[in-house]
C-alpha cells in the first residue's frame, strides 16, 4: 500500500524559550525535525507534507519537503485538514506523526502502516505505549479490556476529562496514527469543534470512524520512550541521549569500540572502521570517516575529518582535514581547514596545522604554527616555529623542501621557499628563499653553509 504522511510541525514550542522553532533544535547533529523526516522515508514514505506556521516555513527549503502554512492554532484536526487541501486525493495510506517526537524509529512507522487494512474494515491504526503514571496522555479505551492487545480501540480519553479509573488504565495515546486516506477524508470533515477549546482534534476521528463500523486498530510499542515528544530543553537533552546512545550501540555492534558511550557523542551517517577505538569525552561530527584500527581520544573532537587506517588522534581537534595511514596526533594539536597529512605524519603537543599540506613522515612534535604551507617528506619541524603567512593584506605560502631540519623558535617569514636537505639553527627568521642544502642561521637568516668571503 502506498503511504504519504503528514508532519505537524505548527506548534509555537513556547517551551523551549527560543528564538528558534522548536523542530529545529539541534539533536545530535541534526535538527529535530530531520529524525522524523528520515524514518518516515526509511519506513516507505513517498511523499511528505509539513504543516507549520509563518515563522517556521521559509525555514525548511533544505528539507526538501512540501510544505502547508496553518496561519492559525485550531487544533490537530485542522491541520490535517488543511494538509489534505493541498494535495490531490488517492488510495493508500496516510501517516500523521509530530515534528518534535525524533525518537520514533522506522519499524513503528512501517507497524502502524501494516496494521491499516480497508478491506478488513481496519480504517484506522494508532500507535500506543505502556506509560509510568500519573502522566497527562489521552488514555485508550479498549472495546474489551479483558481480550488482550489484539482488540480494537472504543476510544480515546484526554487526560483532563478521565474518570478516577480511566487515570489508573497506563495505556496511552502516543499521537502516531495511519488512516485509510479515502476514509480520513471523508471523516476529517465531519469533526467539529464543539469544545471548551474551540479547537478541532484529530483524536475525533475515533469516535466517528468506530460509529460507522470501522475498526481502530492498537498498535503498542515495546518502550514507551520512543515515542516521547520533546516540548523543553530539558526533554531535548533526555531525547539526544537516547538518540547518542543508539547511534554508539550502531557502531559497536559493527566493530567499533566505545569506552563509554555516556561521554562520547556522534552524529548520524559517519564512517568508523572495525577495530578502533573511541576514548571518553570525545566527540565526532559532520561527514568524518575514520578508518580501522585507529584511537581516538580521550577529550577529542573531529568535524569533518577523513582519517586513514591506524590513526591517533588523542585530546586534539581534527576539522576539515585529511590524516593518511599511521598519523599520530596530539595532545592537544589542531588541525583545520584543510590540513592534509600523508602517512607516518606526527602532530604533537600545542601544534596548529591550517591549510597546510604535509608529506609522509613529517614531524612537528612540539608548539608549533604551519598556516598556508607545505612541507616536503621526513622533514621536521622545531620547537616553537612558526610560518608567518600574513602580511597584513593577504595570506602567503611556504614551502619546504624534503628532508629539512627546522630549528626551534624558527620564524619562516611567507612568501618562502626552502629547499631539499636545509638545515637551520635554533631562532633563525628566514625571509629570503634557501637553496637546498644550504645551513641557515640568525635573524636574519644567513648562510653558515660555506665560508664567507673576504
Amino acid at each position: 500500500m502506498s503511504a504519504r504522511a503528514i508532519v505537524l510541525a505548527a506548534g509555537k514550542g513556547t517551551r523551549m524559550k527560543s528564538a528558534r522553532p522548536k523542530v529545529l533544535h539541534d539533536l545530535c547533529g541534526r535538527p529535530m525535525l530531520w529524525w522524523v523526516l528520515s524514518a518516515l522515508r526509511a519506513a516507505g514514505v513517498d511523499e511528505i507534507v509539513v504543516v507549520t506556521n509563518p515563522e517556521l516555513d521559509p525555514l525548511l527549503a533544505p528539507f526538501e519537503v512540501r510544505t502547508v502554512v496553518q496561519p492559525e492554532q485550531l487544533g490537530t484536526g485542522h491541520a490535517v485538514k488543511i494538509a489534505l487541501e493541498a494535495i490531490e486525493p488517492r488510495g493508500g495510506c496516510v501517516v500523521v506523526a509530530y515534528g518534535d517526537m525524533p525518537l520514533v524509529d522506522r519499524t513503528i512507522f512501517e507497524d502502524v502502516q501494516a496494521a491499516v487494512d480497508p478491506d478488513a474494515g481496519t480504517a484506522l491504526a494508532l500507535v500506543t505505549a505502556r506509560m509510568p503514571l500519573p502522566s497527562g496522555f489521552g488514555r485508550i479505551v479498549r472495546s474489551d479490556p479483558s481480550a488482550g492487545s489484539g482488540q480494537a480501540v472504543e476510544r480515546i480519553v484526554e487526560a483532563k476529562d478521565c474518570t478516577p479509573e480511566q487515570l489508573a488504565v497506563d495505556e496511552m495515546n502516543a499521537g502516531i496514527y495511519a488512516f485509510s486516506e479515502p476514509m480520513l477524508r471523508e471523516t476529517i470533515a465531519r469533526v467539529g469543534n464543539e469544545n471548551a477549546q474551540g479547537e478541532y482534534y484529530l483524536t475525533d476521528t475515533v469516535e466517528l470512524l468506530i460509529a460507522a463500523g470501522r475498526r481502530v486498530a492498537p498498535v503498542p510499542v515495546a518502550d514507551y520512550r520512543s515515542v516521547l515528544g520533546v516540548n523543553d530543553r530539558v526533554e531535548l537533552a533526555d531525547a539526544r541521549s537516547i538518540v547518542n546512545r543508539r547511534l554508539c550501540e550502531e557502531h559497536m555492534r559493527a566493530g567499533v569500540t566505545i569506552v563509554d558511550p555516556a561521554t562520547t557523542y556522534l552524529v548520524p551517517e559517519l564512517v568508523i572502521g572495525a577495530d578502533t577505538t573511541i576514548y571518553p569525552g570525545t566527540a565526532i561530527a559532520g561527514t568524518t570517516r575514520i578508518g580501522a584500527r585507529c584511537r581516538i581520544g580521550p577529550h577529542s573532537r573531529l568535524v569533518g575529518a577523513s582519517l586513514g587506517d591506524d590513526v591517533t588522534v588523542t585530546e586534539s581537534v581534527v576539522v576539515d582535514s585529511t590524516l593518511g595511514d599511521r598519523v599520530w596526533v596530539g595532545p592537544y594539536a589542531q588541525l583545520r581547514g584543510g590540513a592534509t597529512l600523508g602517512p607516518d605524519v606526527r602532530i604533537g603537543n600545542f601544534v596548529e596545522v591550517k591549510k597546510s599540506d604535509l608529506a609522509a613522515g613529517v614531524k612537528a612534535n612540539h608548539l608549533a604554527y604551519l598556516g598556508d604551507s607545505s612541507v616536503g617528506p621526513r622533514s621536521n619541524i622545531g620547537a616553537g616555529t612558526i610560518t608567518a603567512n600574513f602580511d597584513g593584506v593577504q595570506k602567503n605560502r611556504t614551502k619546504i623542501g624534503a628532508d629539512v631540519k627546522i630549528g626551534s623558535n624558527n620564524t619562516l617569514v611567507a612568501p618562502v621557499t626552502i629547499g631539499d636537505n636545509v638545515v637551520t639553527g635554533a631562532g633563525t627568521v628566514v625571509i629570503r628563499d634557501a637553496e637546498a642544502g644550504d645551513k641557515l642561521v640568525g635573524n636574519p637568516a644567513r648562510s653558515i653553509a660555506k665560508p664567507a668571503e673576504t
